[in-house]
């Protein structure tokens, strides 16, 4: 287990595998066309950890979030990519979802060994 577990840190290492480093620089270059950030990817209909993720984010975060999507959107269906200047300026790896979504799960996982229902999935009586 250990073995398989190392060998899927490298293959999935962009600084130690090459075909990692191609599928990286193609993900950002795919994302900054559109202006799009990889954590705007995640979506909070299929998980709900990312919804409660999302909604203990500060509101600015959320906001900016949401106005990326809609460009992003706005701009596929007019067959377009951002001008080349702000395509530059754009950080598609920069996190903001991440350190929550992982307090978000460890809060889950210690509520499911206490066996207790999560808190955002709690039926109203």
């Amino acid at each position: 287990m250990a073995m398989a577990s190392k060998f899927m840190q490298w293959f999935m290492d962009p600084n130690k595998n090459f075909l990692a480093k191609m599928h990286h620089k193609a993900l950002s270059n795919r994302l900054r066309k559109y202006g799009l950030r990889y954590d705007d990817l995640y979506d909070p209909m299929y998980d709900p950890d990312i919804k409660e993720a999302l909604n203990r984010l500060p509101r600015p975060v959320v906001d900016a979030r949401n106005q990326r999507l809609k460009r992003a959107m706005d701009l596929s269906m007019k067959h377009l990519y951002l001008p080349d200047d702000m395509q530059a300026m754009q950080t598609p790896f920069r996190t903001y979802l991440q350190d929550m979504l992982m307090l978000v799960k460890r809060e889950r996982a210690e509520r499911e060994a206490l066996g207790a229902l999560p808190l955002y999935q709690r039926p109203i009586p």
